[in-house]
């Protein structure tokens, strides 16, 4: 790798979406990559030092939010928001990989058993000339990162 390689950060425009065995939707967002742990706090009452120990609890990640444009014959999130029945929801894998100037993947983010918790039709204003612009929210049990 070059010094050239580094001089600038990845852009963040040219991605795509795979949502389990089903074909690649092209999303024009993605949100909520984020992972963090939970801090428990303990305190002996003996303990000479007047402050609790952090300790790290369980690992938690954020839904994820995708928003597309919305298609006259397209109704691939609404159909697959329609699928979940009382906890019995197929669960996927999610893949988002942002891709570089010739298409191959950099960095992966991968959802493990995610599935729809919210669509969210576009809004609408007579006053606009916006792209309808829909979005579906993904509840997940973990989420794992890769470099390419």
């Amino acid at each position: 790798m070059s010094d050239q390689d580094n001089l600038w950060p990845v852009p963040q425009f040219h991605f795509k979406v795979t949502i389990g065995d089903k074909v690649e939707i092209a999303f024009q967002e993605v949100m909520g990559l984020d992972a963090e742990y939970d801090i428990m706090e303990y305190r002996a009452g003996n303990s000479v030092d007047f402050s609790t120990v952090k300790m790290l609890g369980l690992r938690k990640a954020s839904d994820v939010t995708l928003k597309k444009g919305l298609f006259k014959q397209d109704t691939a999130l609404y159909d697959y928001f329609m699928e979940v029945k009382m906890n019995t929801v197929q669960r996927e894998t999610v893949t988002i990989q942002l891709l570089d100037e010739e298409h191959n993947p950099m960095f992966t983010w991968t959802l493990k058993n995610a599935y729809p918790t919210k669509v969210t039709g576009t809004d609408m204003k007579a006053q606009s000339s916006e792209v309808a612009v829909e979005e579906i929210v993904l509840a997940h049990e973990g989420l794992s990162f890769e470099k390419a």
